[in-house]
């Protein structure tokens, strides 16, 4: 696969370390993939496996493939009592990826419950710069756009870029779009794609995207469920989804799947069928 061909992949499994991770991706056609740096159902700390660390990042570079970490179900920037777990689990997975030669680590932008609107987007940006502060690597955080399914915050690309530019080290962060959760949350029409890509041209958005969830949606536009279908056979649909991945904004962008496995157990036939989007099969 050449340097400038799109990267696409799917999330894969970390059961059999970093280096298998990144080895079972190139095998299954991937020029991307996304893992979990530890458990995706804990904030517990996790020690940096420098050696397997290293078989991921080595065989990521000899083969051009590009990666992404995403950070585990509870973590939520929003939660503000709870800032210095955060912002010490952050942190962590920031290491992990970074000893991996990820791009950086995807994190929802978080929910506020029942608290005041602005103290949520305060507890974020605050978290933010707490993780940030004393990080000096290359790995950034991804902040992923909300479907609406928890509440109304994180669903608009404006959210987005305000808490990075409030943040005290804008330069560390940049955007994961999940095309799921755009089109549940009713910002992202298939029929106006066009809409989309000039919003966030005007916003500075694209600039900044690292990542792209490649989800189809098994409920309507504007629904604000978040259940990922399979590739073309959401409500979505391929043509939607290849009109919106194609754009010249997406083309640098890492492209990973969340969506169910094919039966040999990896997305070889959806990463397949992407890439013929572009007009090209290597």
């Amino acid at each position: 696969m050449s340097s400038n061909s799109p990267k696409i992949g799917a999330h894969v499994s970390i059961r059999g370390g970093y280096g298998q991770a990144a080895r079972f991706a190139w095998e299954s056609g991937a020029g991307s993939f996304q893992y979990f740096p530890k458990n995706p159902r804990s904030l517990k700390l996790k020690p940096v496996d420098l050696r397997d660390a290293e078989s991921c990042a080595s065989f990521c570079r000899e083969k051009r493939l590009v990666s992404i970490a995403h950070t585990p179900y509870p973590t939520n920037m929003a939660a503000g009592a709870t800032r210095e777990v955060m912002a010490a689990s952050l942190l962590n997975d920031l290491e992990i990826a970074e000893a991996c030669g990820s791009l950086g680590i995807v994190v929802h932008f978080g929910h506020f419950g029942g608290i005041e609107p602005l103290q949520g987007y305060q507890n974020i940006i605050q978290c933010m710069n707490e993780t940030l502060q004393s990080w000096e690597g290359q790995a950034k955080l991804l902040i992923e756009n909300q479907a609406g399914n928890h509440g109304r915050e994180g669903i608009t690309l404006e959210e987005l870029v305000k808490v990075r530019e409030l943040c005290h080290f804008p330069e560390k962060v940049g955007f994961c779009l999940d095309t799921c959760h755009a089109f549940a949350a009713g910002i992202w029409d298939p029929e106006h794609t066009d809409d989309l890509l000039r919003r966030g041209d005007v916003l500075g958005y694209w600039p900044q995207l690292a990542a792209v969830h490649l989800n189809d949606s098994r409920y309507p536009l504007g629904s604000r469920r978040d259940r990922h279908a399979p590739i073309g056979r959401g409500l979505i649909g391929e043509q939607g989804l290849r009109n919106l991945l194609t754009a010249k904004q997406l083309r640098e962008a890492a492209v990973v799947m969340e969506t169910e496995k094919g039966p040999d157990g990896s997305h070889r036939q959806e990463i397949a069928a992407v890439l013929s989007w572009y007009g090209t099969e290597d």
